[in-house]
């Protein structure tokens, strides 16, 4: 069976992933530098699996350990590429770290490529490439607004970097996936997001609060041209989200691609706010989520939400979960995560 390299692959999502691929019967190669993740995660996936991926402790910013990795594991057929450093806020206030991290991880792959004959790789994007779409909901073919915050900027210029670099090499391929807000966890409950200090997303937070570990979550901003004035997105089950990776992986394996380069947004296709989210999070566990209503943050689009049709159609990739069972199985992640720290 194939074997594929996933960066940022102890990630929220490339965690999520990797399970995904080997239940397929994918040979996974995992490269993280642990920046924002545990290496616990490794047991998780071992636990749901039965099999322990390999990993390499680097970051994917240094050329030349990765030139090293790509000698150690000769035969990779695919990467998916999720290492980034993804945080709106954060990258407002520290760009450079965003362009150099985000930008130059991505070079470094696709001048690696061809030197060691790896020739399909699938690109982690983000629907903040569309800014604040015109039309709701957004369809891949939508203009590509000015970034509202360097994360954003460095997906559009990665898309356009991986866009140039794939029309200039003969035989080499991308599906390029524009997410939209991943949520909720493996119904093991063995892994979830869990970022390293204060998270940047809503959900961990949501989590994070209900059971106590955070005195209280802060809506950012309650006054925008929404039903309830909070910002409204369209939140996806991270399996669904990691099952479209494989079919991705597939898709280029199988030369069933209709283009060099492909792109689908992967999304529900409903919006829901905020506070929409933390009621729904309240109904569903029956625990109260305590909040306030704070200013807006720098970076943050209104509202968006995906037109899922073209992956549905294509890929054959259809997001399953609800939103309730989504919200469930983040819950059964933190309580799971409190017993395992939980003093003897």
């Amino acid at each position: 069976m194939a074997k594929i390299l996933v960066t940022g692959g102890t990630g929220y999502i490339g965690s999520h992933t990797a399970v995904e691929l080997i239940n397929k019967g994918y040979e996974v190669v995992i490269v993280d530098n642990l920046s924002n993740s545990n290496i616990d995660v490794l047991n998780g996936i071992e636990k749901i699996t039965g099999v322990r991926p390999a990993f390499e402790n680097i970051d994917c910013v240094d050329y030349v350990s990765m030139d090293r990795m790509f000698e150690k594991y000769n035969d990779i057929d695919a990467i998916i590429h999720f290492a980034a450093f993804k945080a709106v806020g954060e990258s407002v206030e520290k760009p450079l770290l965003y362009y150099r991290n985000n930008l130059v991880s991505l070079i470094n792959l696709l001048q690696l490529m061809p030197m060691h004959k790896v020739n399909n790789i699938v690109f982690s994007s983000s629907c903040t490439v569309y800014g604040q779409p015109d039309i709701l909901p957004v369809v891949e073919s939508a203009p590509i607004k000015p970034a509202a915050s360097p994360y954003g900027n460095t997906k559009q210029i990665g898309e356009e970097i991986i866009h140039d670099t794939i029309y200039a090499n003969q035989g080499y391929q991308s599906i390029i996936l524009r997410y939209f807000n991943p949520i909720g966890a493996h119904a093991s409950a063995e892994i979830g997001e869990l970022p390293n200090g204060v998270p940047n997303n809503l959900l961990p937070f949501v989590t994070q609060t209900a059971i106590g570990l955070r005195k209280q979550l802060s809506v950012f901003g309650n006054d925008y041209n929404t039903p309830d004035g909070s910002c409204i997105r369209d939140y996806i089950h991270v399996v669904d989200l990691a099952k479209a990776h494989v079919i991705a992986v597939e898709r280029m394996l199988k030369k069933l691609t209709k283009s060099r380069i492909e792109t689908f947004n992967l999304g529900t296709g409903i919006g829901l706010s905020v506070l929409e989210i933390i009621d729904t999070f309240e109904k569903v566990t029956g625990v109260k989520v305590p909040h306030k209503i704070v200013g807006r943050r720098d970076g943050d689009i209104e509202k968006v939400w995906a037109d899922p049709t073209y992956a549905n159609d294509v890929l054959g990739w259809v997001a399953t979960e609800s939103v309730e069972e989504t919200l469930r199985s983040a819950w059964a992640w933190e309580q799971n995560l409190a017993q395992r720290t939980k003093p003897e």
